[in-house]
């Protein structure tokens, strides 16, 4: 067995709940959940995911997925060009 050690974290209590049944469906506990984290950082030599401030905003996030829905959907109104569409706004 592998020389162990315990650390404390701090944490949102809610936070930790969310994280504790999302690990559970994905077959581990937060403990694993972390380890795997910690390893793929040694992996990629820092954050295992791009940590930036680019990330979409609910609205954003909404929006994109309305336009999602919008293009599979057959009975949405199709436009041949931008001038089509815009003859269509001016009326």
């Amino acid at each position: 067995m592998a020389n162990t050690t315990n650390f404390s974290v701090r944490m949102d209590s809610d936070i930790k709940k969310k994280c504790e049944a999302l690990y559970k469906e994905l077959g581990m506990n937060l403990t694993t959940a972390i380890n795997v984290f910690l390893r793929q950082s040694l992996r990629v030599g820092g954050f295992p995911f791009d940590v930036t401030l680019n990330t979409p905003n609910a609205t954003t996030i909404a929006a994109m997925n309305e336009a999602e829905r919008l293009a599979k959907d057959p009975s949405t109104k199709r436009y041949s060009d931008v001038e089509e569409a815009l003859r269509e706004l001016k009326r």
